[in-house]
């Protein structure tokens, strides 16, 4: 591992490190461990700029990042160490990414509890931002599946935590690995999810997963013309489907105020695939739980400024509303194209410019539709030149803290760092947000005012009590944690 501790700080080559938006970007001194020893240590040789963990890099903002600190990368602890199919769970190493994960138990099966609009992040990563996806409504976050982590301390010690109830013990500075019974903590394992990695270094975890029959999925497409039509058919929906997601046009105004694409499906059994039972069928002959992701197309590496905007982003937002049929039933699509439509182009966040694009997301509870009506409004009228803008619907909240989805509508956009007059609207957003007792997804902040932080996130006090447990001596930071106050 490059960068050993030598009691003066991280020795890690120097390197320019950014989100997935590309903006803001920070140095910082970057190890790359190769096996689970080295990653669980990792962090022991933080300087006064503390130390984070990082994953694939797809969080938008600023989270895996630790300007002038030391940055451990985790992707050279990858693998899968064990799958039990008579549990159902997995037990995977944090730097595994989703897409390896799923190359190996899809056709074995079982599909990943919870996943997000990429395979391209690391369980680790799922973990910190505690993920949710477009079946929150049905199964929760992330965090909800994962039965048992292993984290590294900043102190170079392990604790195993689960979900379950608490136990008194401790590991008094050892390593609990191979020494009997795990040490549980329900809060700490809770504060962990969500933490942003501020907690210690997620090193291996066993995670539920979810049976499925084939790698084909039955979607019901909508064509929908309104805001208010939209949230009922969501609503109604979600009692039949496991996953569901909507693409809104932040660009119509009027009558057609919200209108969108909505997508609903499941994972399609085996008797749903045509021809099934008829002897001779080709669908017979062809491997149900075939898993062969599509090859992605690179984005072009040079995107002049100025080529993402609103007469461009109009243009796209009426085309792709209009390719859509209004009503279509049962359409069989690849776990490929119905979970990971943006994979299919490589880098396709340069397609934003060189300065780089945020994304905000929103989480309003129900009985909040008003305000979310508001944003909606407030968004097409400025004109907000994002073409990629959706809504979901979530269910019950786990007990993390920190954790960003719980009952209600979340809505998220991305737009260009160069749209400067959008940040005062953003502002003024946050603050309805606030008011009605809804947040921002940590995962994808790089603006929030940091005065909003516990008017968002009510269990902060309790979050930052049980980090510092985790870490008495604050070696863990980063750019976030920094910009937020997050660490109080």
């Amino acid at each position: 591992m490059s960068g050993l501790a030598t009691g003066h700080g991280p020795t890690g080559d120097v390197e320019i490190v950014t989100g997935w938006g590309r903006n803001p970007s920070s140095a910082a001194h970057v190890v790359r461990p190769t096996d689970a020893d080295e990653l669980a240590v990792a962090t022991k040789a933080a300087g006064p700029r503390g130390a984070i963990a990082r994953g694939l890099g797809r969080a938008y903002g600023d989270s895996a990042m630790n300007a002038g600190g030391l940055v451990v990368s985790s992707t050279g602890v990858s693998g899968l160490l064990e799958l039990d199919h008579t549990r159902g769970t997995a037990r995977v190493l944090a730097g595994t990414s989703l897409d390896s994960l799923l190359r190996v138990i899809v056709p074995q099966g079982w599909f990943v509890p919870v996943t997000p609009g990429t395979r391209h992040i690391t369980v680790g990563g799922a973990i910190a931002a505690d993920v949710h996806g477009k079946d929150h409504h049905a199964t929760g976050s992330f965090g909800a599946h994962v039965q048992s982590l292993v984290l590294g301390l900043p102190d170079g010690t392990r604790r195993t935590l689960t979900p379950g109830p608490k136990h008194t013990a401790r590991s008094h500075g050892r390593s609990d690995r191979g020494s009997g019974e795990p040490v549980q903590d329900a809060d700490e394992f809770w504060a962990t999810c969500g933490g942003m990695g501020l907690t210690g270094t997620v090193v291996e975890a066993t995670i539920r997963l979810h049976a499925i029959e084939t790698s084909l999925l039955r979607v019901d497409t909508d064509r929908v013309p309104d805001l208010d039509t939209l949230l009922r058919l969501l609503s109604e929906g979600g009692r039949r489907h496991r996953y569901s997601v909507a693409w809104v046009d932040f660009l119509a105004r009027g009558q057609s105020l919200g209108r969108s694409v909505l997508i609903q499906g499941d994972f399609a059994r085996r008797d749903e695939l045509p021809g099934a039972g008829r002897r001779g069928s080709r669908h017979r002959e062809r491997d149900p739980l075939a898993y062969s992701p599509m090859r992605p197309v690179p984005a072009p590496r040079i995107v002049p400024t100025g080529v993402l905007n609103k007469g461009s982003i109009l243009a796209f937002n009426e085309l792709w509303y209009r390719l859509h049929p209004r009503r279509r039933r049962d359409e069989l699509q690849s776990i490929s194209r119905f979970f990971y439509p943006l994979d299919l182009v490589d880098g396709w966040n340069r397609m934003y410019g060189p300065r780089g694009f945020l994304q905000w997301q929103c989480l309003l509870p129900f009985g909040a539709e008003e305000v979310l009506r508001h944003i909606v409004e407030a968004l097409a009228d400025h004109r907000a030149p994002s073409f990629l803008a959706v809504l979901k619907y979530f269910g019950a909240a786990d007990p993390a803290p920190l954790s960003f989805a719980g009952p209600g509508w979340t809505l998220a956009l991305d737009v260009p760092t160069t749209d400067t007059t959008l940040a005062p609207l953003l502002d003024r957003l946050d603050e309805r947000v606030a008011e009605a007792g809804g947040r921002l997804y940590l995962a994808k902040d790089s603006r929030l005012r940091p005065e909003l932080l516990p008017v968002m996130y009510p269990r902060l006090d309790e979050w930052r009590a049980l980090r510092d447990r985790l870490d008495p001596d604050r070696r863990l930071n980063s750019d976030l944690a920094r910009r937020l106050d997050l660490l109080g």
